[in-house]
């Protein structure tokens, strides 16, 4: 993997982390809310505030694979690759079934990733 690629790879695996902070730790907050277009009261639900928990370890792990991937195995660029493109599939699917932006927030980065991987 060339530099851009590692760049590009390590900030894919920042934002997952992010998302993780947002679900996983700040479930409750504004931000949170103002990302995920849903209002605090809402966050509070403890369905939805147990469901957004579980679905950031999910975007946590990602983000760790995605830097496992990077820097230590072997054959980097498909394992890196095969994460990117699943993480496209996943915004396209939110694009479809949630929000058109979904596919810009979520898999804008990781579009531009994969496409340094692939030249």
């Amino acid at each position: 993997m060339n530099i851009v690629s590692i760049i590009l790879t390590v900030l894919v695996a920042l934002e997952f982390f992010y998302i993780m902070y947002l679900q996983t730790f700040a479930t409750t907050s504004e931000n949170t809310g103002r990302v995920f277009n849903m209002s605090t009261e809402k966050l509070k639900d403890e369905n939805v505030n147990v469901l957004l928990k579980n679905q950031g370890v999910y975007n946590g792990l990602i983000g760790l694979l995605l830097l496992y991937g990077t820097f230590f195995v072997a054959h980097a660029k498909g394992f890196v690759a095969a994460i990117l493109i699943y993480i496209i599939l996943v915004a396209i699917y939110g694009a479809i079934t949630s929000d058109k932006n979904i596919i810009w927030k979520q898999g804008g980065l990781a579009i531009i990733a994969l496409i340094s991987l692939l030249f």
